[in-house]
């Protein structure tokens, strides 16, 4: 059985990073805009008199609006080709999710990685704590993707597929962004002190529910 599902999990996510290899329109269009972004935010401010805290936020909320603009494209995708059908088919709901899911969150961490080697080279900006640094890129990539591919699987069905996506995400998606801004902030800056435990431990369960949740959620969308 666990074989089988690790199957149709692989067999989605294949499925998936072939389609935007082809084309490679969704990951070209969100580097553009995050390299655009970091640029116009370099120049606009003098960087070099914003406080830490803010620098940490300005790169999440870029992340963001970048995985805004490509996220809910995976459940989209299917419907807008009529495949969802197929997916009934040959899979099962939890293999869908679990593999949508994966793609979302190998797309969100290339964002993120290429996000962050970029705003540190730019800022000449040192790493204080790599460990914390990877484990915060590491479940805020999870938390974000989870959210995305839960709201994706909803609005997929809807008429305004982007905005009905984006109006529900911001609202979720907003107190993970906090908590990643301060557990961002103490890895790169501060050092991760026993003060952000709390924090750190509030992003894995953040991402642990959203992930469940999305789970559960999808058997009933799935057989819809």
């Amino acid at each position: 059985m666990l074989m089988d599902f690790l199957q149709g999990i692989s067999a989605v996510l294949a499925k998936d990073l072939q389609t935007e290899l082809r084309s490679r329109y969704a990951i070209n269009t969100v580097l553009a805009f995050v390299g655009a972004a970091l640029l116009l935010i370099l120049f606009a401010l003098n960087a070099e008199q914003l406080a830490p805290t803010p620098k940490s936020a300005l790169v999440w909320i870029v992340i963001l609006f970048a995985a805004l603009s490509s996220l809910s494209r995976s459940f989209v995708m299917e419907t807008d080709r009529k495949t969802f059908d197929l997916l009934r088919i040959h899979s099962n709901a939890s293999e869908v999710f679990v593999g949508k899911l994966c793609y979302n969150f190998l797309f969100t961490l290339t964002v993120n990685l290429v996000t962050f080697l970029l705003y540190i080279f730019l800022l000449g900006m040192p790493i204080a704590d790599l460990l914390a640094f990877i484990l915060v890129l590491l479940f805020g990539t999870a938390g974000l993707s989870g959210v995305s591919t839960m709201l994706g699987a909803i609005v997929s069905q809807a008429d305004r597929k982007g905005a009905i996506f984006s109006v529900l995400s911001i609202p979720l998606l907003f107190p993970l962004i906090l908590i990643l801004v301060r557990t961002t902030k103490a890895a790169l800056i501060d050092g991760f002190t026993d003060n952000y435990l709390n924090d750190f431990w509030a992003l894995v369960g953040y991402a642990g529910v959203t992930i469940t949740a999305g789970i559960l959620l999808f058997d009933y969308i799935f057989e819809e």
